[in-house]
């Protein structure tokens, strides 16, 4: 059963073994920017909410059955996403992974790797201070 999750700054919607974000500004020019299966793009002042929204899914039972179902129960093996980048070209800060756009103005996580996305994210908020 699909599950719907409202923070100030996402909603997410959880399915099967997906979650899809869909930031609130998601109309706004480069609030967020999806490269078809390859990783995402986001503004930094985004990051923090991001960050906390990653954790609310991490409560949801279907986060655990679906990592449990995907074998990923330990962080063995290539990291599914790039320590992020920030981009002063685009503003942007880049992390590569595995996420696709299923509509304008959102995209979708594997359940499986929301972890991995969330330690990257955090690492990198504790890194800018």
């Amino acid at each position: 059963m699909p599950t719907l999750t409202e923070l100030p700054q996402w909603t997410i919607r959880t399915s099967g073994d997906q979650a899809t974000f869909t930031h609130v500004a998601a109309g706004t020019p480069a609030a967020t920017r999806v490269r078809d299966g390859r990783g995402l793009a986001l503004r930094e002042e985004d990051l923090p909410g991001f960050a906390k929204a990653l954790g609310e899914v991490m409560k949801l039972p279907t986060y655990w059955t679906a990592r449990a179902r995907a074998g990923r129960l330990t962080l063995d093996g290539d990291p599914a996403w790039s320590e992020p980048r920030h981009d002063p070209a685009d503003g942007l800060v880049h992390v590569a992974g595995p996420c696709d756009p299923p509509e304008a103005g959102s995209f979708t996580v594997a359940l499986a790797d929301i972890r991995a996305l969330r330690v990257r994210i955090a690492a990198y908020l504790q890194r800018r201070g």
